[in-house]
């Protein structure tokens, strides 16, 4: 893949901490997070791993949390362990101050991940996700690839193709979708892959429409998503974004990467009427939430540096009513015809 890798402030710290065993790399690591991500001794009880994962999934994703009230009961349990590994991940990755530290962190959860498969789980995640990948019979690939994701965070800051960011999210958000079809045994036969490639389609739609939200956010920790190629096209440089001022280039480049991501969205859109019903109200949800945060950002004429792009309060309650129609009357789901009628509002 051609990439262009840029230097942040971690990388300026690298010959300090590259003297540093990995053990000590760790605890430096696991000192910055919360004390109950630590892999303990002994491991927990099913039910306690499950409540863990519960407590987690609940209080760190208010979206993930409505999502779940729309599943039936004896999913939860496995969409509770998926977010719990996605979010320990991602913050091994991303709040731990060091590139050494970080990648020691994701190095050693990878190891965690094999051991899980191996049936020799100890971390409370991997306690409840033996067991939903035992009854969904869920591959490793989508977590291995996450973590690959994680990694290249680490050391990958700038992209030169819109091909280049594509392939960033195979890894980092089409996996989420794969997961979610596998624990609602909605994972595609072997004669075809449609559904994940309409999976793969949302989430990378999804992924892109939170990097066109974060700009701001993401350049404070150093990294551009925005494809180098788009903004020397546009006449965009990292000086602007830095600037925090949207030029009328910097706003044609965002107008024309938001219509890309729109156009993934309704390629995945199809999937929601393949599904059953009730994971066809998370992905109406869903799809709906991402295609708001793109109305958003167009509210703001393109401006995602003075303020980042938000979806109230009462809006994202309408997306759950919504999507709870869309349940009962089907026709509305924007799967099943609901477009023309999302597109009206």
């Amino acid at each position: 893949m051609s990439v262009a890798t840029g230097k942040t402030d971690n990388d300026a710290a690298a010959p300090e901490t590259g003297a540093l065993d990995r053990d000590e790399l760790l605890a430096r690591g696991w000192a910055a997070l919360p004390e109950s991500y630590r892999i303990p001794e002994v491991a927990p009880a099913l039910d306690e791993a499950r409540a863990y994962c519960q407590r987690l999934a609940e209080t760190h994703y208010e979206n993930f949390h409505v999502a779940s009230w729309f599943l039936p009961k004896a999913l939860r349990p496995h969409f509770h362990a998926i977010y719990a590994y996605c979010r320990i991940s991602d913050d091994l990755g991303d709040e731990v101050g060091g590139t050494a530290e970080a990648l020691a962190l994701l190095e050693l959860w990878s190891e965690e991940l094999d051991a899980c498969y191996a049936g020799k789980a100890r971390h409370p995640v991997f306690v409840a996700l033996k067991e939903t990948i035992r009854e969904c019979s869920i591959p490793k690939e989508p977590f291995a690839d996450l973590l690959t994701a994680f990694r290249q965070d680490q050391t990958v800051t700038r992209y030169a193709t819109m091909e280049d960011v594509l392939a960033y999210c195979r890894c980092s958000a089409n996996p989420v979708g794969r997961l979610v079809l596998y624990a609602c045994g909605e994972a595609p036969t072997e004669e075809s892959d449609e559904r994940f490639r309409l999976s793969d389609a949302t989430c990378t739609a999804l992924q892109l429409a939170n990097f066109w939200q974060d700009v701001r956010e993401d350049y404070a920790r150093g990294r551009v998503y925005l494809p180098q190629k788009d903004m020397q096209f546009y006449h965009v440089s990292d000086v602007n974004i830095g600037e925090g001022i949207a030029t009328p280039e910097f706003r044609a480049l965002l107008h024309c990467e938001v219509e890309y991501a729109r156009e993934l969205f309704e390629e995945g859109l199809p999937l929601i009427g393949m599904v059953n019903r009730d994971l066809a109200v998370d992905l109406d949800l869903f799809s709906r939430g991402g295609l708001e945060i793109l109305r958003a950002i167009e509210r703001q004429d393109y401006d995602v540096l003075s303020a980042r792009p938000a979806i109230s309060k009462t809006t994202k309650a309408g997306l759950a009513l919504r999507a709870v129609t869309a349940k009962l009357l089907p026709f509305l789901s924007l799967g099943r015809g609901g477009r023309r009628t999302e597109q009206a509002d």
